[in-house]
């Protein structure tokens, strides 16, 4: 109602601003009105798919109780985790290993859960530190599961203030505990001593312990790697139990390919994957999103093996949390309007977006298959009819149904898996045909679609995942080596129709909308205890080029063909939903307006003139109206969202300051990556190491992004000032008509003023080259201002004559 209202209210003002110009400064009124225009638009794309928000629930009491029976195995269904890392210079290794401890930790069936850790840098570094974490696990993992800690990362679990000595703890807890402690910092030594190696690399590159020369030393030139560190036999715990598989995957790379980045790396982990393991559903988590709540994957499978609508949840996406950001979250770091406004919204239309980790996966859904449709009820019988009215129309549907018949058959016969695998051998598979010619043909059209892979494609058609009991694991080794060799997606639909979908840096969007297109719906679960947790980028210029990285994505998105402005009609995408994602790809383009709307309060400060004319009694209600409605339907966000007023604010105000610098520089670097062919490369955003609180709040690091904000700031300054005083000079009469246009002015440098503390750093200071640019840019104002001059009339000043008779 609030929406429907404001919109009424939104089109009164319209109708009154366009027809009151301005006339002695129409330029400014018209410049204006547009932006105005744009801003509604994108506020209804936000508003829209906020009318149905939900708020869900699990119970994992109830999941236990039906697929964890007492004496019989678990029924939960086997899950693949998928860890991604590039650099481990700028991905320290220890906090990937606390991530992958964290997983192997977790809370679920031990023969169920294989983790996949995809080292994209090829380095040795991130593959020594990965086999000191397995070793370490041996010991982590039981101690976790015996007291049920949490977090499960030792590195937040070791540092929480908390006194772990109240309530009668156990003397074995406090014991084993300084004993994990002890044996955890050797860890930590360890893997800070690989770090403090890899900084200087030999001439003849890296080798192994045996002596041969590591395959990766080459980052752009190297063979396939995989390793499986855990889950294989002879491996168990101190408590000789059994521990989840970890795989370490480095794929082929070779020069003259494309191999597409993130996106590229996350397919060849769901082919490995699938050839290994093969498990129905996939968890995707960024090297420094650790599990935070060990229940997480239980949390999922509520959704995912619902019996009743489980079946069409492509997947179930988690709010990202992060440690390490200041009380005052200055730079809008955790993003909380998003994760607990925007996203319950659209769970209650067809799912939230997919935003890149934390986020539980159905592996048929990622292979491009449709939802399964929706049985529709029976129609009515010939026994629900008239004995004349069967004779009469039986003829009819009998040619009919006698159709729909062959066609459903044909449909069921290519539905079917084509080939059995009854045995793999050391050098190739024997597969047995189950139907004629019909299946050869399809067996063909299956390796056009998902490779030359037969035991590949044999597990892309198990809905219910799993790999042939009597495959040997050496041969299931060398077919994962050919999954990820540099060309087997060629003349495929990898990338296009299958997996994390290619063409743009945030190809998590893409994934997620294709997905949707197919009919597939989401879910968003809160649990209360975070189930992800991760690290920020929290100087400035790390977050501006985060949020960089972002927008180019969804420039690069709306410039492509999968659109949602023009892709995906007649397919299983909802219409509220489609608002969202069309939203999600435009809003960079509202660096335009945005940048000129801020512009003009100096302008009309410099001018004296202003964009809205003498306002009216009407006028007057109908801008109270205006900011009333804006400021309840804010506060009925913050109360069904939980989101406090001071991250609102934030999030207001890092609106205005991404849009004015990250927003506006990919706008223009996506046009010249579309239009032109300039690629743009990115740095991977560093994670900060455990190197003091905040640390990197009060770093300055000089970009070209703080330009256009630190422009808007000044001028607006040097306007205040111009108006103030020219209002002093001209007497009382003028203070009014400057009300308005000081107000204006001041909400720009209000919005500003993170910008502004994260220029100062920690001690206050304006950086040398911020105070040179500044005093460049106002001398060059303060010229054009005396050559413009525009307190004076037009035809030059007007002279009187005073009436004195001057003597010589």
């Amino acid at each position: 109602m609030l929406i429907l209202c404001r919109l009424a209210i939104l089109c009164l003002f319209f109708h009154y601003r366009i027809l009151h110009p301005v006339n002695d400064a129409y330029g400014l009124w018209l410049t204006s009105v547009i932006c105005e225009i744009w801003f509604a638009v994108s506020w209804i794309l936000d508003q829209f798919p906020k009318w149905y928000p939900i708020q869900r629930e699990t119970y994992l009491d109830r999941l236990s109780l039906r697929y964890e029976k007492e004496g019989q195995p678990s029924g939960l269904a086997p899950v693949d985790v998928f860890v991604s890392t590039v650099d481990p210079l700028k991905e320290p290794p220890l906090i990937t290993a606390n991530t992958v401890l964290s997983i192997l930790a977790v809370d679920y069936p031990v023969d169920k859960v294989a983790c996949y850790v995809s080292d994209d840098g090829a380095a040795m570094l991130t593959f020594e530190a990965l086999s000191d974490t397995a070793e370490f696990a041996r010991k982590w993992v039981p101690f976790c599961k015996k007291f049920s800690i949490e977090p499960r990362a030792p590195e937040w679990y070791f540092c929480q203030k908390m006194d772990y000595l109240k309530n009668k703890v156990h003397p074995s807890f406090v014991r084993e505990r300084r004993a994990m402690k002890r044996d955890y910092e050797e860890f930590k030594v360890k893997i800070n001593a690989l770090v403090a190696t890899a900084q200087k690399v030999p001439e003849e590159g890296w080798t192994m312990q045996d002596g041969t020369p590591w395959p990766g030393n080459n980052v752009r030139d190297h063979p396939g790697m995989i390793q499986v560190f855990l889950g294989h036999s002879g491996v168990r715990d101190t408590d000789g139990n059994e521990l989840p598989r970890l795989v370490y995957v480095s794929r082929e790379k070779r020069p003259g390919f494309d191999h597409h980045k993130k996106a590229g790396a996350m397919n060849s982990l769901i082919r490995v994957s699938a050839v290994l393991s093969n498990a129905p559903y996939l968890l995707n988590v960024d090297c420094d999103h650790y599990i935070n709540n060990s229940k997480a994957i239980r949390e999922a499978m509520c959704f995912m093996m619902d019996p009743q609508s489980g079946k069409k949840v492509c997947y179930v996406q988690f709010p990202q949390r992060f440690d390490g950001i200041d009380r005052h979250d200055r730079y809008s770091n955790r993003n909380v309007v998003f994760f607990d406004i925007n996203m319950k919204g659209l769970d209650g239309i067809q799912g939230p977006i997919y935003v890149g980790t934390g986020c539980v996966f159905r592996r048929q859904a990622l292979y491009g298959f449709d939802a399964p449709k929706k049985k529709k009820p029976p129609g009515k019988t010939c026994n629900c009819w008239p004995k004349w009215c069967c004779l009469c129309c039986g003829l009819r549907k009998k040619g009919k149904t006698k159709a729909k018949d062959n066609k459903t058959n044909l449909k069921d016969t290519t539905s079917t898996q084509i080939h059995a695998v009854e045995n793999i051998q050391e050098g190739a598979i024997v597969a047995v045909s189950n139907v004629g010619k019909r299946s050869e043909a399809n067996q063909m059209k299956l390796e056009k679609k998902f490779g030359q892979s037969p035991v590949f494609v044999a597990s892309a058609v198990m809905q219910e995942g799993g790999v042939p009991r009597n495959a040997s694991p050496a041969c299931l080794l060398r077919e994962a080596i050919q999954v990820i060799s540099c060309g087997y997606e060629d003349k495929t639909e990898w990338g296009k129709e299958i997996g994390w979908i290619y063409g743009s840096v945030t190809e998590d969007i893409l994934t997620g909308f294709k997905m949707h297109c197919h009919g597939w719906r989401s879910v968003y679960c809160m649990p209360k205890r975070p189930a992800f947790k991760g690290s920020a980028p929290i100087n400035l210029s790390d977050r501006l080029h985060q949020v960089l990285r972002w927008a180019l994505g969804s420039v690069e998105i709306f410039l492509s063909r999968h659109c949602p402005i023009w892709y995906g009609y007649g397919g299983g995408l909802k219409w509220l939903e489609r608002f969202s994602y069309i939203n999600s790809v435009v809003y960079p383009w509202t660096s335009l307006p945005l940048i000129v709307y801020c512009s003009l309060p100096a302008v009309c400060l410099l001018t004296g003139k202003f964009i809205v004319p003498e306002i009216s009694n009407y006028a007057g209600i109908l801008f109270m109206l205006m900011f009333m409605s804006i400021a309840v339907t804010g506060i009925l966000e913050m109360q069904w969202g939980g989101v406090g007023i001071d991250d609102w604010w934030r999030n207001e105000q890092f609106w205005v300051i991404g849009g004015a610098s990250s927003h506006l520089f990919a706008l223009f670097q996506g046009l010249l990556k579309v239009l032109a062919g300039v690629d743009t490369n990115f740095t991977v955003t560093s994670k900060a190491a455990d190197d003091g609180a905040f640390s990197e709040l009060y770093i300055f690091k000089w970009t070209t992004l703080l330009i256009p904000p630190t422009t808007l700031l000044i001028i607006n300054i040097i306007g205040v000032i111009v108006g103030v005083s020219d209002a002093i000079s001209n007497g009382y009469d003028s203070w009014g008509p400057l009300f308005g246009r000081l107000f204006f002015a001041l909400w720009v440098i209000v919005h500003l003023y993170p910008f502004l503390k994260g220029m100062l750093g920690k001690q206050d200071r304006m950086p040398t080259i911020i105070v040179v640019w500044s005093i460049l840019l106002a001398s060059i104002l303060t010229l054009l201002w005396v050559r413009v001059n525009p307190f004076v009339a037009k035809g030059g000043p007007v002279l009187e004559i005073c009436r004195l008779s001057c003597g010589n």
